[in-house]
């Protein structure tokens, strides 16, 4: 890669200018200049300075993963005001899948090059803890060479709840990794802000809780990842803060793979209905929050760009304003569907190729440790 210069960002906003100095010079940002980058109007600068720290990571890599999503239950009593995935029981529309059920829906998506199953589902309130460690065993057992990620933070904070004596998040996220997982996904962080979780997650766990529970997997030795859900209520500060806790714990404990922005979506929830909200969030809205958080999170390996939710399109664009993953092939996709993403589902390997190559990227099939399966020409 060549060397970068301030010269070859060609910035318009002054403003900018110490920022980027400070960037290409390996510099960390305060959270002043974070918001700097965010309120900047001379965006295309800001998505060459983000690509360029992309470009030091991983050169001109960009990386998917044949995933199959996997939601035994949208059973839920946590009473999320953004999401139109959960159902109570009895409820029109409500699943909930035994162990055989689960053997059976996986049976009809499987296929020899699936690399990982990717769990995240409601939070049922009747599930002994038995269960779910008898799902991830089952799971490794009957597919091997398939890896399990799966429950989010909020996900374990519940098992917790649920087990009798209760148990601890070591003890539980012990006892899963014992069972045969080997990582997490990034759900449940919504904003860590205490202001809008009052109103958007009132009885999910903690923003400490969150922070709690991943840095206790990564003293495990289980990677996680992490999300941020923005374009509802939240401050753009908010959207920064979060970003910042994320970075201080990776300080600390360089466990986290990746970090996925997830965006709002206006539909099916009870929080658009209380925004009288329809619109989704604008691209540029979108590529700005990828390129703030690959420029601000200097110590995550990788940002992701989460087709389901901005589109394959917009997808594409990310991988040149910051984003090195795409996420992967998913199948069947129903939690950010149920709110409103318009997406489809899955997508085929051919179509993510495409998407990458046509980006002017090289793609690389990873596993869900991004471990290097196959890079292409």
């Amino acid at each position: 890669m060549t060397v970068m210069t301030l010269n070859d960002l060609q910035i318009r906003d002054k403003a900018l200018e110490p920022i980027a100095d400070k960037v290409l010079a390996g510099g960390r940002l305060s959270f002043e200049e974070g918001m700097t980058l965010f309120h900047t109007p001379d965006f295309p600068s800001l998505a060459r300075l983000a690509n360029h720290v992309r470009e030091k990571k991983v050169g001109d890599k960009a990386y998917y993963v044949h995933s199959l999503r996997l939601s035994q239950t949208n059973i839920c009593y946590v009473n999320c005001t953004f999401c139109g995935f959960q159902r109570k029981f009895g409820e029109e529309g409500v699943w909930d899948m035994d162990l055989q059920d689960v053997w059976d829906y996986v049976d009809q998506y499987y296929h020899p090059d699936l690399t990982e199953i990717h769990i995240s589902s409601g939070h049922h309130p009747k599930r002994d803890w038995q269960y779910y460690l008898d799902l991830v065993h089952g799971l490794t057992t009957r597919y091997p060479g398939v890896q399990v990620k799966a429950w989010t933070a909020a996900e374990i904070h519940h098992f917790t709840k649920i087990t009798r004596p209760r148990k601890t998040y070591r003890e539980v996220l012990s006892e899963l990794k014992e069972a045969g997982l080997v990582a997490m996904p990034g759900g449940g962080a919504e904003i860590f802000a205490e202001r809008v979780r009052r109103e958007v997650a009132r009885a999910k766990v903690t923003a400490e809780g969150w922070l709690e529970v991943h840095r206790t997997a990564h003293e495990l030795g289980i990677p996680t990842n992490a999300t941020m859900l923005y374009g509802h209520i939240e401050t753009l500060e908010e959207r920064l803060d979060h970003m910042m806790r994320l970075r201080d714990l990776q300080d600390d404990t360089g466990g986290f793979y990746s970090f996925i922005p997830l965006a709002f979506q206006p539909d099916n929830n009870q929080l658009a209905r209380e925004l009288n909200k329809s619109e989704f969030t604008t691209g540029l809205d979108d590529l700005r929050n990828l390129a703030v958080a690959r420029i601000i999170l200097d110590n995550f390996p990788h940002i992701k760009g989460y087709w389901i939710m901005i589109t394959p399109e917009l997808t594409q664009v990310t991988l040149s304003s910051g984003v090195s993953d795409i996420d992967g092939t998913i199948k069947d996709e129903r939690i950010a569907h149920a709110s409103g993403a318009n997406t489809e589902k899955g997508m085929t390997e051919g179509e993510l190729l495409r998407l990458i190559k046509d980006a002017g990227r090289t793609p690389v099939l990873r596993d869900a440790l991004y471990k290097e399966l196959k890079v292409y020409a």
